[in-house]
């Protein structure tokens, strides 16, 4: 009876062996399925029936043919059934990874985190050779680094009657293969045109797809071995190039590593291992290789047992160990089921690693199984993330296209609809910005707390002026006294001395005032030109225009402002409170009296009385008790000045304007005319979102299979 992965067998050359009837063993029980060589994929049954005839009662010999027919038909039977099972595995793997690859294909990657196999390890660690036994074909075999580029092998299973096939991918070059032998050239000349002929690094991906009975449903992505220095006419830093190219494919957190490492080497002294317990500390997404065991040291080979055995540098995945074919072997036309034969035999017959086999642990048939598990395990697990991102990535693209109109909106009455939707967005934009309610992002501070902290500037600038009331009095009573007290007796208060020292005091606080008018203006205009250009980034006539008005308005504003400011102050300079404010205005500056830093009896110079000292005192609780309420006055107006013209009004003003341009219906072409660079951003994002709906499509495809 056939193995029922015959096809799979067959490509990796383990032929089924039918073991020697044992007398000890009835010829009616089961025979293990491990005698036959080849491990079974799940699924398939784990025993067989292996039966023999008679040979002490033999029937007649037309008894014999029915009963002969009868039992194949059974095993008929069990091979359908069991063929059929594996077909049905066969069935979901291929459709798995012909999914990842075709979303990869799609040129969408800055949009997915897609499932991958990344194969990485030291130079000469024997990672081509591994590859070259997956795929089947030689590839370049050259002094310092072989692989120069990211080199993606799609292996696709065939049926056996097919012949071999291959395609090689770069840049906008596709070329058919049609032999094996042809591999190694191609990815030569590939690597040439995409890295250069000096040996230097790329990132550019070159694609091989590779069609052939002979391997299996895999898709892997071979990475430059890591050099430890350049070699010949290679770049200095080609040893950094490498390690940051392996960091950008490993870094991904749906990646399987694959770290290939010598048997022969010290596995903790390997750069590829380290690299890959930086990007994977837990070693969840790590697998270890294990290559050239025939060139183990004598006496070394129960360390490397350990190693394979999990038992020295963990990782989740585990390790397997390989003896892979040279470059030789490809030239003296050894067959590949020869070679995977070849493999088999050395395990079988190896004193200490024979039991690698047993457990699934050792030869290239079973690391293809491992990996393809891997990798479609994988890919099952994330498509409810993949399929969340190609969502959320497609209505975002449609959401910047919205911004264009080309093809999106060709005839005028689109367009004007168009940009009716534009203004009105700059509109509720403007009024957000107006409440104190717009958008922001990361560190970014909305435009009210940055005028509220200027107006809290201004806050403090009239508490200062009001705490200087008492130095200011003290040293302009004097002269105040010699120059306007006329017929007045000593200790009577002069109105029009009190009255100047208020007007002096208040004119100081104009020039602040109007120049905190002009920072708010700054900001505020600042804000808008900013709203503009993010809405009207695509559109330059329709961004000029915006920024055209906002200039004008914010001109007007800032007279109309300032010359509101002015008026403020000249209202300020007539001296009037209401009697029952400034009445207790006064209780609460008498009560707190005089300052203990003042001295009093500095001011008798220059005095008519020894009694000047209560004068001043006198003085300088009536300035206090006015400036109070002149303070809590300015330190509400002028904000509510600038609020209401510089940023409501010239919001509303703003607003009304943008409207103005939708009147004219012939302007509207050159209004949303796109610039060369919007030109081709549509194209990028339209060519996106095509790419993205075929994703989507592909997801759902694959769900219904």
């Amino acid at each position: 009876m056939n193995n029922p992965r015959s096809n799979f067998s067959s490509a990796f050359g383990c032929p089924i062996q039918i073991p020697k009837q044992n007398s000890n063993v009835p010829p009616s029980l089961p025979v293990p399925v491990g005698v036959f060589g080849v491990p079974l994929r799940s699924g398939c049954s784990n025993q067989m029936a292996f039966c023999a005839p008679e040979l002490t009662d033999r029937k007649p010999e037309h008894e014999q043919k029915v009963s002969k027919r009868l039992n194949d038909r059974e095993e008929d039977k069990d091979e359908a059934a069991a063929c059929s099972l594996d077909n049905q595995y066969d069935r979901k793997i291929r459709p798995c990874i012909d999914l990842v690859d075709s979303l990869r294909k799609l040129d969408i990657g800055n949009d997915l985190m897609l499932p991958a196999i990344a194969v990485i390890g030291d130079r000469n660690s024997g990672k081509s050779s591994v590859l070259e036994a997956l795929s089947g074909v030689a590839l370049p075999r050259d002094k310092g680094v072989i692989t120069r580029c990211p080199l993606e092998l799609k292996l696709k299973k065939m049926t056996a009657p097919q012949e071999w096939k291959g395609v090689i991918y770069y840049r906008n070059t596709e070329i058919q293969l049609q032999n094996a032998s042809e591999v190694k050239k191609a990815i030569r000349k590939a690597q040439d045109i995409v890295a250069g002929t000096n040996g230097s690094i790329s990132g550019e991906l070159i694609s091989l797809e590779i069609w052939s009975p002979d391997v299996p449903d895999l898709t892997l992505i071979d990475l430059p071995g890591i050099a430890r220095e350049a070699v010949g006419n290679q770049p200095q830093d080609n040893g950094q190039q490498i390690k940051t190219l392996l960091k950008k494919y490993i870094g991904c957190k749906e990646t399987i590593i694959v770290v290939v490492v010598p048997c022969n080497v010290d596995i903790a002294t390997t750069e590829a291992l380290k690299m890959a317990q930086e990007v994977d500390p837990t070693g969840e997404r790590t697998l270890g290789v294990l290559t050239k065991p025939d060139l183990v040291n004598e006496g070394t080979e129960e360390t490397v047992l350990k190693i394979v055995q999990n038992e020295v540098i963990p990782l989740r995945k585990g390790y397997m160990i390989v003896k892979c074919y040279g470059q030789m072997d490809f030239c003296n036309e050894l067959s590949f089921t020869s070679t995977i034969q070849q493999e088999r035999e050395f395990f079988e017959t190896h004193k200490h690693f024979s039991t690698l086999l047993d457990e699934n642990k050792a030869t290239i048939p079973h690391l293809a199984n491992k990996l393809t598990d891997e990798l479609v395990g994988r890919i099952i697990k994330t498509l409810p993330a993949i399929e969340k991102q190609v969502h959320d990535a497609l209505q975002q693209a449609k959401k910047e296209l919205q911004k264009y109109t080309q093809s999106t909106h060709p005839t005028v009455s689109d367009k004007t609809i168009f940009l009716v939707g534009l203004i009105k967005a700059f509109n509720e934009d403007i009024s957000q910005t107006m409440h104190g309610k717009e958008s922001w992002f990361g560190n970014e501070i909305r435009l009210f707390p940055k005028i509220r902290r200027e107006f809290r500037t201004w806050g403090v600038k009239l508490l200062e002026s009001s705490a200087k009331v008492e130095e200011i009095v003290c040293s302009k009573l004097p002269k105040y006294e010699d120059q306007y007290r006329g017929r007045e007796f000593p200790d009577f208060i002069s109105y029009w001395t009190f009255e100047d020292i208020i007007k002096e005091q208040i004119t100081k606080l104009e020039e602040p005032a109007v120049a905190m008018l002009n920072k708010v203006i700054y900001m505020v205009e600042e804000k808008f030109l900013q709203l503009a250009n993010k809405r009207f980034a695509n559109f330059q006539n329709l961004n000029n225009a915006a920024q055209a008005r906002i200039g004008c308005i914010s001109d007007r504003q800032a007279t109309t402002a300032k010359n509101c400011i002015l008026t403020q102050f000249k209202m300020e300079r007539i001296i009037y409170c209401q009697d029952n404010i400034y009445t207790d205005d006064l209780k609460a500056a008498r009560a707190e009296g005089i300052s203990k830093d003042t001295k009093i009896k500095d001011l008798a110079f220059g005095c008519a009385s020894r009694q000047c000292p209560s004068f001043a005192l006198e003085m300088v609780s009536h300035v206090k008790a006015y400036f109070t309420g002149a303070s809590k006055r300015l330190s509400n107006q002028i904000p509510l000045i600038i609020l209401s013209t510089v940023l409501h009004d010239f919001g509303n003003y703003l607003q009304t304007s943008m409207l103005h341009l939708l009147q004219g219906k012939e302007e509207i072409n050159y209004l949303l005319q796109e610039d060369h660079e919007a030109a081709n951003q549509q194209k990028l994002l339209t060519s996106r979102i095509s790419h993205l709906n075929n994703a989507y499509q592909y997801l759902v495809d694959f769900k219904s299979l």
